[in-house]
């Protein structure tokens, strides 16, 4: 069965709400909550941006896909250059996981059916999180009666799952804008092989592997094929379930460039039906 056989359209209610602060400074989060008893799945999701850029707001498409389908999403802002370097925002993340299950009930989730979704550097912090969920580094927020920051799968879109190779890319092909964005974020190389999801499963380091969702554009100039490649192939050889769908001829963030292109609406749909057949 697939969605398409179950669909069923909500009207959603939107908010913005603080999840956390720092030094007096919130970090705000953008609900999608569908208007139904549930209790519904949900995911938090990380906006891509070079790790440097963007808010919360990026992926509205995604989220107002998801939210209409079934499912609550929890749209984040976390810290960035020159704000935090890396780990500062994957503690962010780890905090939203354990924050949305916490307060389940307030928004009729089920807090077993958590998800995480991210778009290209978004992408790689909920996967860095999903596979390192109980790392010390990252669990640095206290949140009183929860620790368990583990996701029960992911929806990736155009991720940069090898921070390392993508430098070395940018630095080749002189890409000064990502260049500059990967030094702004990375305090140094060894934190971008350190945290690798690529090189994390082919080290044997992951902690857990939820089913996966990978969408790819195979004129993505932001990466090399053989990027997202290695990471299936390393993700499976790890023994975690990942699905892969490439789409021809398109680039980086093609979803967001017109969500009604036949292309997009095929991946908005490969992303609804993901999350309904593993929360079923």
């Amino acid at each position: 069965m697939t969605y398409k056989d179950i669909m069923q359209t909500y009207d959603i209610a939107i908010s913005d709400i603080e999840f956390l602060h720092h030094d007096g400074k919130p970090l705000l989060a953008r609900m999608y909550k569908p208007l139904g008893e549930g209790p519904f799945p949900a995911v938090v999701e990380v906006h891509g941006g070079a790790w440097t850029s963007g808010d919360r707001l990026v992926n509205e498409p995604i989220h107002l896909r998801l939210a209409a389908s079934g499912v609550v999403v929890m749209a984040i802002d976390f810290r960035m250059p020159p704000e935090a370097q890396y780990p500062g925002s994957i503690q962010d993340i780890n905090f939203a996981v354990r924050w949305l299950k916490q307060n389940a009930g307030h928004y009729a989730v089920d807090p077993a059916k958590i998800g995480g979704a991210g778009t290209s550097s978004g992408a790689h912090q909920i996967m860095l999180s999903a596979l390192r969920p109980g790392d010390t580094r990252y669990s640095t927020h206290p949140l009183a009666g929860n620790d368990d920051a583990s996701l029960a799968f992911i929806l990736q879109c155009w991720a940069i799952n090898d921070p390392l190779a993508r430098y070395r890319m940018a630095e080749t092909k002189g890409l000064d804008r990502l260049v500059a964005a990967h030094d702004a974020f990375w305090p140094d190389v060894v934190a971008m092989e350190d945290a690798n999801p690529t090189l994390i499963l082919e080290r044997g380091e992951a902690k857990q592997l939820p089913p996966a969702l990978l969408l790819q554009g195979t004129k993505d100039e932001n990466m090399t094929p053989e990027m997202p490649e290695r990471f299936v192939a390393a993700y499976r050889a790890a023994g975690g379930a990942l699905e892969y769908h490439k789409f021809e001829g398109q680039p980086h963030a093609f979803v967001g460039i017109d969500p009604k292109a036949p292309d997009a609406v095929r991946a908005l749909d490969l992303i609804v039906d993901f999350v309904q057949r593993h929360t079923a």
